[in-house]
Formats: C-alpha cells, sequence, structure tokens
C-alpha cells in the first residue's frame, strides 16, 4: 500500500525525531533526504499534520515533533516489520540451551531491554489467578532443607534453610503435608492470610512451630510480590535525553518502577500491539510510554512483557522485538521438552 506524501512526511518526522531528539523542520527535511518539494510545501503539510493533531508545535524553535496521536499512526500504519537478525540468533541461542522457563523469561528480557536500550519488565500471573499447588521438603542434612514451591502457572520457588536441632525433619515433613491438604488450590495473595488460620494445626505437630511459620509467611509474601515483576535495564534509561538532563522526569520514572500497584495497573490496561501513554493513566508519567504483549500458553494467559521508556522512542523496533520475542517465549512453551526445573527461579537461595 502507497503512503501519501503527508503520510510519508510523518514517517520521516518520527523516525528523525526518535533518533535525534530535536525538533524536526520543513529545511531540515529538504537538505537530509533531498526531498523533491519546495520548503514551503512541506510547511503547508506540517501545518496540516498539526492540525490534524498528528504534530506538535515546540516552544524553543519552528521544528515539529510528533504527538501521542501521531505516534499511534505511525504505529498502526508507518511502521516497518523488520527484525533485528542479531537479536533473533541471541534468541535463538537462549531458546537452544535453556529449558528452565524463569531463564527464558529472564535472558529475553534482558536482549530485548540490550536491543531497544529501554528497559523491560516481566509480569507473571495475577496474585489472585494464580493457585498453589504443591509444597516438597527436601532434606539435606540433620538440620537444614530446601522447600520447592510449585504453582499451576508453572512457576517455582525454591528455599534452602537451615534449622535449630530442637526440630527434627521428620516432624516438619508432617507438618508440610497437612499443609499441602490445607492449602493446595489456595490463591497465591490468600495464602499468608490462611496460613494464619492453621496455626492451630501446627501446634498439634510442633510445640515450637515459629520458625516453620516464619519461613512460609516470608516464602509466600516473596511469591505474591514476585508478581509485580522483575524489571530488566534501567539503567539504560539514563542514556535517554529525556530523562538524562531531567533529575525530576528520572525521579518519577523510577518511583514507578518502585510501586508494583502502579507498574502493574499500567501493564494491564496497556494493549497487546498498541502504545499506551502512561500518561492518560497517571499524569506524574506523562512522559513515559509502555509497550506489552500478553503471553499465553495453551490457552492460559501465564504473563505480560512490557518495554518502558520515553514516548520518544523506536516504536518499530521495540514492537517488532517484543511480537518476535513473544511468539518465540510461547512457541517454545508450547513443546513438551521445555519444563519447570524443580528448583530453577534463577538459582535463588536463601
Amino acid at each position: 500500500m502507497s503512503l501519501t506524501r503527508r503520510e510519508k512526511l510523518l514517517k520521516l518526522i518520527v523516525e528523525d525525531f526518535v533518533k535525534t531528539a530535536e525538533p524536526v523542520g520543513s529545511n531540515y527535511l529538504i537538505k537530509k533526504y533531498n526531498l523533491p518539494i519546495s520548503s514551503a510545501t512541506i510547511r503547508n503539510e506540517m501545518n496540516a499534520l498539526e492540525k490534524e493533531g498528528m504534530l506538535e508545535k515546540t516552544h524553543t524553535s519552528s521544528g515539529r515533533v510528533p504527538s501521542t496521536l501521531g505516534y499511534e499512526y505511525y504505529i498502526k500504519n508507518l511502521r516497518n516489520n523488520k527484525i533485528d537478525e542479531k537479536m533473533k540468533n541471541e534468541l535463538n541461542r537462549v531458546f537452544a540451551n535453556t529449558s528452565s522457563v524463569e531463564e527464558i523469561l529472564r535472558e529475553s528480557c534482558e536482549i530485548l531491554s540490550h536491543m531497544t536500550n529501554l528497559a523491560s519488565v516481566v509480569l507473571g500471573p495475577s496474585a489472585s489467578e494464580e493457585h498453589l499447588i504443591s509444597i516438597h521438603l527436601i532434606p539435606l542434612s540433620e538440620n537444614s532443607f530446601t522447600a520447592i514451591f510449585v504453582t499451576d502457572r508453572g512457576y517455582v520457588e525454591n528455599k534452602t534453610f537451615t534449622t535449630n536441632s530442637q526440630y527434627k525433619i521428620a516432624d516438619l515433613k508432617k507438618c508440610i503435608e497437612v499443609l499441602n491438604d490445607r492449602l493446595k488450590g489456595t490463591q497465591i495473595s490468600a495464602l499468608c492470610d490462611k496460613l494464619e488460620s492453621l496455626k492451630p494445626i501446627l501446634s498439634d505437630y510442633m510445640s515450637d512451630y515459629a520458625y516453620l511459620y516464619n519461613v512460609l509467611i516470608k516464602t509466600f509474601a516473596d511469591i505474591a510480590a514476585n508478581r509485580s515483576g522483575a524489571i530488566y535495564g534501567k539503567e539504560n534509561l539514563l542514556k535517554q535525553p529525556e530523562f538524562k538532563d531531567d533529575a525530576n522526569e528520572l525521579k518519577k520514572l523510577f518511583d514507578l518502577f518502585e510501586n508494583p500497584s502502579d507498574l502493574e495497573k499500567i501493564m494491564n490496561e496497556a494493549q497487546n500491539r498498541f502504545l499506551l501513554n502512561v500518561g492518560t493513566v497517571e499524569e506524574k508519567y506523562s512522559d513515559v510510554s509502555v509497550v506489552s504483549k500478553e503471553i499465553a500458553v495453551d490457552g492460559e494467559k501465564v504473563g505480560k512483557i512490557a518495554v518502558i521508556g520515553p514516548t520518544r522512542m523506536d516504536y518499530s523496533k521495540v514492537f517488532n522485538s517484543l511480537d518476535y520475542i513473544v511468539d518465540r517465549i510461547m512457541e517454545c512453551l508450547s513443546h513438551e521438552d521445555i519444563q519447570e526445573e524443580e528448583g530453577g527461579n534463577d538459582g535463588r537461595e536463601q
């Protein structure tokens, strides 16, 4: 489908502004792109684009910058679909050598951040939609053990603990068996409250159950917190002109990362294949944009991956990279040879 002259100019303005972060003027366009039209004609087209809400005029020059509407039109109609070959090769290496879901998600997000020079986030299923399947206890010695927690969305968390000599592994295992019966199928978000109600039962099997109770409460809280998302490439945002020269804007952005509820709300409201200007959700984040895509395996939603950065981001690269990564993740996770590794969870121990 051929583009109109106005669409071609909008495409050039968006892509140039993304690269330079400088307002774009008519004479600049003619010189840089050797356009076979007059400066007056370009100005008329830019004025028309401004009236349509596609461009905005800055206060510091006669140049124009894309508006949110202009970015949205570019994403829908003007961006190219080229995939970065280096990124594809890196992802193929990850998928060929990794069998843990957690590792696939982590390394994919690291590659996404590196290739886009922005931050990426992986958001697990909502803690209200995910349920505990089982707790396994593996003795390591007379006073140490590893506990493995498994959910119905394929999430695996492992914790290694050292107990006091007064605790017997056999008693701990019996308590875990009882808790498995009572907690199986419980929403992740409700585990702490339900465990609180089971204190009397724990006391039937252990005279001093405080240690086990505290271990489980902390683990359940950690699992629920982890659904809020792991963030990669935050340091990339320090390089963006919108943030590196404005401490207040950078602080607002990092405040977003420190507020899981805001971040989850924003990611949940972002469309799978559409730009969300965060300012429409929270005014204080008006210079930030989020592009998010859902991960689903066999019809089950298992999470979302998003790219976060300034409104002036390379949307062609971001959308194409995100589409490719999520499609490959879903393809690989649908294969029977990609399994959860007990104790996977990035090898974390406590």
